[in-house]
């Protein structure tokens, strides 16, 4: 199933797409994806509704973040060996692990915003896990058992923020708007070939960034594992696997975001987002 959530800001419904890209309104049995909605069990239970018979969304509706009550959203930090090495970051034995505020989340077409004294706005298409049940201690082995499914994300970034301004990578990751996901969540079992996604990301339709997850350093169930070690993973947490190279810290000189560029991104089976920048 590909979950999705509709409606202005403070009045999202949840749908579900149907094969022929309608929007279904499910809002009658289910409140919204998060907490006990989006565990795996209870999304095996929705694959025998009847899409047909719901009701469809206004064609024109606003897609919105696809989970909601997002907690966390932990970040992974290099994850490509190219997009390290022409970024400038080490890689390390094990993973680099930074916060993005919850108020970061974005619809996936909404307006990205540009920081005050933002020099160095950046951007980065990954594939974005969301936990659908509670992990803690959990093995690789037994990870993927706490998926709801996947989504497609940019880990948007100001660079000076993150890296010139001295502590922690959080103040560069968490600016509003700087983690839209969406447009739509995949579960699991309509995505198990996540080791196998094509990224790519434009800016102002040149492409920029194309990757595929197969490049990933650290997997996704081993991610899980991973993080379990040291916080509860809860369910709607999101999880930002890393991004290809081709960030505007790679270039040079240096590339990144102004107001009225448009960043557009994809992934297999993921849909797509399409963002304007605007001043913050």
């Amino acid at each position: 199933m590909r979950l999705v959530r509709f409606g202005l800001r403070g009045q999202e419904r949840p749908g579900i797409l149907d094969q022929d890209g309608t929007v279904r309104d499910v809002s009658d049995r289910v409140r919204d994806w998060r907490g006990d909605a989006i565990d795996p069990a209870a999304l095996r239970e929705l694959r025998s509704i009847d899409l047909a018979s719901l009701p469809a969304a206004d064609p024109d509706a606003r897609l919105c973040a696809p989970v909601a009550s997002v907690r966390k959203i932990i970040g992974i930090g290099p994850n490509f060996h190219e997009s390290a090495r022409l970024a400038g970051f080490k890689i390390n034995p094990e993973p680099t692990i930074f916060m993005k505020a919850p108020s970061a989340i974005n619809g996936p077409n909404d307006p990205i915003e540009i920081p005050r004294l933002s020099t160095r706005t950046d951007w980065g298409v990954e594939l974005a896990v969301v936990m659908g049940r509670t992990a803690k201690y959990v093995s690789v082995e037994n990870a993927m058992d706490h998926v709801a499914g996947f989504t497609l994300a940019n880990d948007v970034t100001e660079r000076s923020f993150q890296l010139q301004r001295g502590g922690q990578w959080f103040k560069g990751k968490s600016h509003d708007s700087f983690a839209p996901i969406g447009p739509w969540l995949v579960t699991l079992d309509e995505m198990t070939d996540y080791d196998h996604v094509d990224l790519w990301l434009d800016v102002n339709g040149e492409r920029v960034q194309a990757g595929n997850t197969s490049r990933m350093i650290f997997k996704v169930p081993y991610l899980i594992s991973y993080l379990s070690r040291f916080l509860r993973l809860e369910p709607g947490d999101v999880i930002m696997t890393g991004t290809p190279s081709g960030v505007g810290l790679s270039f040079d000189p240096p590339r990144f975001l102004a107001p009225g560029d448009r960043v557009t991104l994809g992934g297999t089976g993921l849909g797509q987002q399409s963002a304007v920048c605007i001043q913050g």
